[in-house]
């Protein structure tokens, strides 16, 4: 029996190596290296590099080079979320294909920010929600409670992350929810879920989904306790958007920040 090999991933942010060290020499950060092990590859180098970046840039077919004058512009499409506010965060609305992180503290209102904002759009458009740590019940007695109109809105309490790609490929969604990534994990990663290699590659995977199939996604990230967010930093590089949602527990008001965003300003 083949020796299963393993690996060493930094946890502040993700860069891995062959064997342990005191240092990360990516992020300069000590003692942040954890153990996990690399699950078999069943394709031949060129077909698991073909699948690891379908759906990104750098794995489009277009392999010529061109002038950066060539290249054809064009308006990018958009969609209101149907709250005002959450689209001028965005940049003017919701582009399809697009993967947007938010974050926030427990209890800040993320889940609730966007089961209003799904509910909205299940009216106009086909919508998941993938809930993976609150029950369906918990999540229906709060759309109760705000009165929500929940007619329309699919939802799935699963934390596979194959198992939710099947499903969104059958349901074709134009939003997805998934709530939240550090509870995803996937068959092929040996490793619990919310470590890094599993919080990674969930990320990843979802966010190639996304951008094949035109649909937008939602990711709901947890953070630390100095505001930063939970998991590898490589996180922030995948996802086209990264809010932050904020508020103190004396106020009713919240404020939401944009940190990164592909396609608009991030001063808002």
């Amino acid at each position: 029996m083949a020796r299963q090999k393993t690996a060493y991933v930094c946890n502040d942010c993700g860069a891995d190596y062959t064997k342990w060290q005191g240092q990360c020499t990516a992020c300069n950060a000590w003692n942040t290296l954890t153990e996990v092990r690399l699950a078999s590859a069943k394709t031949s180098t060129n077909e698991a590099r073909n699948v690891r970046f379908d759906g990104y840039a750098g794995g489009a077919n277009q392999q010529a080079v061109v002038s950066l004058s060539e290249v054809a512009l064009g308006e990018m499409p958009r969609f209101s979320s149907g709250a005002g506010e959450l689209d001028r965060v965005l940049g003017g609305g919701l582009v399809p294909g697009s993967a947007v992180l938010m974050g926030g503290h427990p209890g800040a209102g993320k889940s609730t920010l966007l089961l209003q904002t799904m509910c909205y759009l299940a009216e106009q458009m086909p919508a998941l929600y993938v809930t993976g740590e609150e029950s369906l019940q918990q999540v229906a007695m709060r759309a109760s409670r705000l009165g929500l109109p929940t007619g329309q809105l699919k939802m799935l309490s699963e934390t596979s992350v194959e198992t939710i790609c099947e499903t969104a490929q059958a349901l074709k969604p134009k939003v997805m929810v998934i709530d939240s990534i550090q509870v995803m994990h996937m068959a092929d990663v040996q490793s619990a879920p919310g470590s890094v290699s599993q919080v990674r590659e969930s990320a990843a995977y979802l966010t190639r989904f996304a951008k094949q199939t035109g649909t937008v996604l939602f990711l709901v990230g947890h953070v630390t306790k100095d505001g930063s967010l939970a998991g590898p930093k490589v996180l922030e590089h995948m996802i086209d958007c990264s809010l932050q949602l904020e508020g103190s527990a004396d106020s009713r008001f919240r404020t939401l920040r944009s940190h990164k965003n592909r396609f608009g300003a991030v001063n808002e």
